[in-house]
């Protein structure tokens, strides 16, 4: 039995040789990564309505172009022009109106910063989502209506869909404040103003 037991240490064969380890030798690369533009001006079209207060709602165009400071603030001017109409005091007094013709131009031009508080995805089916920017704005300007030009108070919030890295589709909901006397008495007029349009980056 012992020489059995010797017999089969000396016949177990010896741990196979793991060989050399081999390193590979990876050449250092310089990777140039792409360059975009940062697209930081912005310049929209829009239309929307006016509702000029005691005056009613009327349809309101314009034109937008801003700078975008950081990915969440930006600064933005803004152009526009609408028809307001005094039919309804015409019904009331037959002699006359408010205005000396039926409509007055009323434009508008102010000045407004804008920060992005709720950025995000809209999505389109279950597949397809679009990066998102919820934003508040105000700011200052003037109104000129029916020969009276004012200083304006402009406040609000808006909704931005980016398509592409240069084209957008936002809807903003702003109130214009200023005062008008057309009634006989001075006095502040909220001025609701919803509005939709395209906006490019370059």
């Amino acid at each position: 039995m012992a020489t059995s037991g010797a017999s089969a240490q000396t016949n177990t064969a010896p741990p196979e040789n793991p060989g050399q380890v081999i390193v590979p030798q990876v050449e250092r690369r310089d990777v140039r990564l792409p360059t975009f533009a940062s697209r930081d001006i912005s310049l929209g079209l829009f239309t929307g309505t006016y509702a000029t207060q005691n005056f009613g709602t009327s349809s309101v165009s314009g034109l937008r172009l801003g700078y975008h400071v950081t990915e969440d603030i930006f600064v933005e001017a803004t152009y526009a022009s609408t028809k307001v109409s005094d039919e309804d005091f015409r019904q009331i007094f037959p002699n006359g109106g408010i205005f000396p013709t039926p409509t007055q131009r009323l434009t508008y031009y102010n000045v407004v910063a804008g920060y992005n508080v709720l950025p995000g995805e809209v999505f389109f089916g279950r597949r397809h989502a679009k990066l998102s920017q919820g934003y508040l704005l105000a700011g200052v300007g003037s109104t000129d209506f029916a020969g009276q030009k004012r200083q304006t108070i402009t406040a609000g919030f808006g909704l931005r869909v980016l398509f592409t890295d240069w084209f957008a589709v936002q809807a903003d909901v702003r109130d214009h404040i200023y005062s008008l006397d057309l009634l006989g008495k001075r006095r502040n007029t909220n001025n609701l103003e919803v509005t939709a349009g395209l906006t490019v980056y370059f």
